[in-house]
């Protein structure tokens, strides 16, 4: 039955109540978003750092009183050229030195009692000053990184799985209390290995609090309304950003930044009373065929956004009458997962090529903000120009993708992604240093458009049974990309340029194939994998809006008009008018059989007299 012309417009359509749904499902976005970007207040490396001077390591006749810090510091540390006090050793001089003006046989040692940390961006401690995470230790930090993107790629594949077989509302509950324990966990966490290990946990649940409320929310719009109702979201992940900077500043210690973290998260868990704030949605109760919940929850809808059901919409029949005849009384219901991909060819195509743009999208973008650390070494100058090259990103997709369509927008994203990133890659040591920073905020804006309209389309055109499992898998590809510039980190930046030559190819590869998907500006949802399939891809250029009859692979034509829902409407008309008591007309039986002739009739009529 579908949904979007058949039940949607008769509960409301986009009413009061859906827009109120909506709204509350734009809080978990900014909850979410909080705990993902304070990740990089925790890992920030300070600006200045070097050796605890040790005493064990100077001579007997040595007294500190008689020099100044700084030239005590000179004494202990070695001076780097360039880059000022060692990080990572100390002076170690023999036990009887006594004169220091001299060039002395003095060796070089590691630290050996920690560290003096100078300023750290917005905080005065976090999980590096924390843990001495430094010199020797520095690889813990690209792999704190690596653990949380690991979470949030498991978390979005079983959760995604989960939110397709226990329900949006079911998936989000779960995930919304899982987090709020794991984030308070988080802040008492007194070790390395504690921290990493409930890092990854958390991950995995915020990445399901994030995809639950994510499709919940386009599935409660019309497609008039999708992209906005996104968009926004959008927004209110960029006002998280925006406000984690102030937020660390007022905190000042990291386990108090996290449980200012946590407290979005543990208001979230409201929605366990407030069950009309974040309702199951009625689009997967009826794709799944849960015919007994899907009528309570059209009621509810049409009763909030003031449509009576009792109101006729076919001659004879109700909408409720129309579900029970479509689907039948003893109708069970049937759930989905991403291994019923195996039997498609065009879902699993759309899943894979969005997956590829969504990894290339998180992943490039590395590669363009390395330039702005190259340009200036201010953490708040890469931070907040990222934060606004995101907010003019949210910004194009909503004037431009539903004028010119989805795929449009899309491919021109990745060209002119792939465009800076080549010029970059190989113009830069000719390029003026003002040039380098243009090419690289264009190719921060347009890589983080690619990555969000990936994610947004590839939840337009995925059927609704397994909407939760491929949107999980889509958006586990991006945090594979954004886990890959940690990898680079763990080798200390050595295969950089192989990094940056392979997403550059990527990009320009992915022009091809975004050619491949569908457009899904104006149109309903896929419900079925039977709808998701039958996605055609309409010609680029010079295309009527009412033309979209290119397919994706070749299908057979259908061999007749048949409409299922016309055929359902007969059976049930008939059903009715069998099922009276009292019929309005009478029905005569004739007295022999039409198939025989007068004279065939009298003969027998003889041969019963006699």
């Amino acid at each position: 039955m579908d949904y979007e012309t058949k039940v949607f417009p008769h509960t409301g359509g986009y009413g009061r109540y859906n827009r109120v749904v909506v709204v509350f499902s734009w809080f978990p976005n900014f909850a979410v978003m909080l705990n993902l970007f304070s990740d990089v207040f925790y890992t920030v490396i300070p600006d200045s750092f070097h050796c605890k001077p040790d005493p064990r390591l100077l001579p007997s006749a040595f007294l500190p009183s008689n020099f100044s810090r700084q030239g005590y510091l000179n004494l202990t540390i070695p001076w780097l050229n360039g880059s000022g006090l060692s990080h990572c050793e100390l002076f170690k001089y023999p036990p009887n030195a006594s004169d220091f003006s001299g060039k002395l046989s003095r060796q070089r040692v590691s630290c050996t009692v920690g560290w003096e940390y100078g300023h750290v961006a917005g905080l005065h401690s976090n999980f590096v000053t924390e843990w001495d995470l430094v010199c020797s230790d520095f690889w813990k930090i690209p792999l704190q990184h690596i653990c949380f993107m690991t979470g949030w790629i498991l978390g979005y594949i079983l959760l995604g799985t989960l939110c397709d077989w226990l329900g949006r509302r079911r998936c989000f509950l779960l995930s919304i209390s899982l987090s709020s324990l794991l984030g308070v966990a988080v802040c008492l966490s007194n070790s390395v290995v504690l921290f990493l290990l409930l890092r990854l946990s958390q991950g995995a649940m915020l990445a399901g609090v994030f995809l639950s409320s994510y499709i919940a929310r386009l599935e409660l719009c019309d497609p008039p309304h999708r992209l906005m109702v996104a968009m926004i979201s959008g927004f209110f992940a960029i006002f998280a950003e925006l406000l984690l900077p102030g937020l660390a500043v007022l905190c000042r210690d990291w386990p108090v930044l996290q449980a200012a973290a946590t407290v979005p998260l543990l208001l979230l868990l409201a929605y366990w009373c407030c069950a009309s704030v974040f309702p199951e949605s009625p689009r997967w109760l009826l794709a799944t065929a849960q015919i007994h919940q899907v009528k309570r929850s059209l009621q509810e809808f049409s009763t909030r956004n003031g449509v009576c059901l009792l109101d006729e919409i076919y001659p004879g029949e109700t909408l409720l009458s129309e579900i029970d005849s479509a689907y039948g009384e003893d109708c069970r219901p049937a759930y989905f997962s991403v291994l019923e991909l195996r039997r498609t060819r065009v879902i699993w195509k759309n899943c894979l090529i969005l997956s590829f743009t969504l990894f290339i999208g998180t992943g490039i973008q590395y590669c363009f903000t390395r330039n702005l650390h190259a340009y200036s070494s201010n953490f708040y100058f890469v931070y907040f120009l990222r934060v606004i090259t995101g907010a003019l990103a949210c910004i194009f997709i909503c004037l431009s993708v539903d004028h010119f369509g989805r795929r449009g927008m899309l491919l021109l994203s990745a060209i002119i992604t792939g465009l800076s990133s080549l010029l970059l890659l190989a113009l830069t040591q000719y390029l003026h240093g003002g040039l380098v920073l243009v090419l690289s905020v264009v190719g921060l804006l347009f890589s983080q458009a690619l990555a969000m309209l990936s994610a947004f389309f590839a939840c337009e055109v995925m059927p609704t049974v397994v909407r939760g499992g491929c949107l999980g898998l889509v958006l586990a590809a991006g945090c594979v990309g954004m886990a890959a510039s940690s990898l680079m980190e763990l080798q200390n930046n050595s295969g950089y340029f192989l990094h940056h030559v392979v997403f550059a190819s990527f990009a320009v590869l992915s022009v091809l194939c975004i050619m491949l998907l569908p457009e899904s500006k104006r149109k309903p949802l896929p419900d079925s994998l039977k709808e998701g399939e039958s996605q055609r891809r309409p010609s680029l250029f010079l295309s009527r809006p009412d033309r979209d009859n290119l397919p994706l692979l070749c299908a057979r034509p259908p061999l007749s008009e048949y409409n299922p829902d016309n055929y359902s409407r007969l059976v049930s008309a008939t059903r009715r008018m069998l099922t009276k008591d009292n019929l309005p007309y009478r029905i005569a039986v004739p007295t022999h059989s039409p198939l025989l002739s007068c004279s065939e009739t009298q003969g027998q009529e003889n041969e019963v007299i006699s």
